[in-house]
């Protein structure tokens, strides 16, 4: 569905973004990682045709980006607001999905089948500037998705709601997605990108440096730790260290070349009772930390 293919911008001596390239397949929630000044809000200007890109290009839907005749595809929701605050939610509703080009009637009907499935048919006659954050953040997800988008581009999108709501967007993204639209999700928040996406790029100083299938990455970085909970003391040996101990609920890092079967097999034959062992995968924020530091400075290739 989307191909980004080595694109650069810069301002004045700024190089924002410098040479991205990554592509998207359709129903597919991709994950727009970064620190900030990274370059990701650049590069959804580019994306949407709000800027253009300095060089390399974008494919969009088999065919080479054009802002005029294919943003009304494209849904782009901002971290920052954009309602008219004067406005009532039914109204703001309407007058921007027939900007998107749906009839009025088009639109009446879909707003409403939206309204009454995100649980805001109270809403419809309340001014923007009466509702809470949370609120304004849910009518600005229904105004992104009212002229059905192929490519949905969520900024932020659970900032300001509570854990309700956070899990009827949610379930709506999933809704959307598996009737096949494509969807790029970007967030500081690393769990809900652990939750919600299949593939990731994380974006540091403007390049891209990791891409791929979030369980493969998870994988890949994994570091043979492992969670082990035992009836005795365990002590170091030549086969694992203890990396943590607390009530006989162990961390342990095994060495080079030792199996979890051997760790298993020398507690058991210590006189340990084992009722817990589990492999312990770096969370992607872990991986991000490891790559790009607490600080912004990425530690190591």
């Amino acid at each position: 569905m989307l191909e980004v293919q080595n694109l650069v911008k810069e301002f004045g001596t700024h190089k924002a973004v410098n040479n991205v390239s990554f592509n998207i397949e359709a129903g597919k929630i991709f994950g727009l990682l970064g620190p900030n000044g990274a370059g990701k809000s650049t590069l959804l200007r580019m994306v949407t045709g709000i800027t253009m890109p300095d060089s390399g290009s974008i494919i969009f839907d088999g065919k080479h980006f054009d802002a005029t005749t294919q943003s009304r595809n494209i849904g782009y929701m901002p971290e920052e607001r954009g309602l008219y605050k004067k406005m009532k939610a039914g109204e703001q509703v309407l007058y921007l999905a027939q900007l998107k080009g749906l009839s009025k009637n088009e639109a009446v009907d879909q707003a409403k089948a939206i309204f009454e499935e995100l649980e805001m048919q109270t809403w419809w006659n309340k001014k923007v500037e009466d509702l809470s954050k949370g609120m304004s953040q849910k009518l600005q997800f229904v105004t992104t998705i009212m002229h059905k988008p192929k490519l949905l581009i969520l900024d932020e999108p659970f900032s300001g709601l509570d854990p309700v709501n956070s899990s009827v967007i949610k379930n709506y993204i999933h809704k959307l997605a598996a009737q096949g639209t494509t969807i790029i999700f970007s967030t500081h928040r690393m769990e809900q990108v652990e939750e919600m996406c299949n593939e990731i790029v994380l974006i540091h100083q403007g390049k891209n440096i990791l891409a791929g299938n979030v369980k493969q990455i998870r994988q890949d970085f994994k570091q043979n730790m492992y969670a082990l909970q035992c009836s005795n003391n365990l002590v170091e040996n030549n086969l694992f260290s203890v990396v943590n101990n607390a009530q006989n609920n162990y961390t342990i890092k095994l060495n080079e070349g030792t199996k979890p079967n051997d760790a298993l097999l020398h507690c058991i034959q210590n006189g340990n009772e084992i009722s817990a062992f589990q492999e312990i995968l770096p969370t992607l924020n872990d991986i991000f930390i490891n790559l790009v530091g607490h600080d912004g400075t990425r530690q190591f290739n």
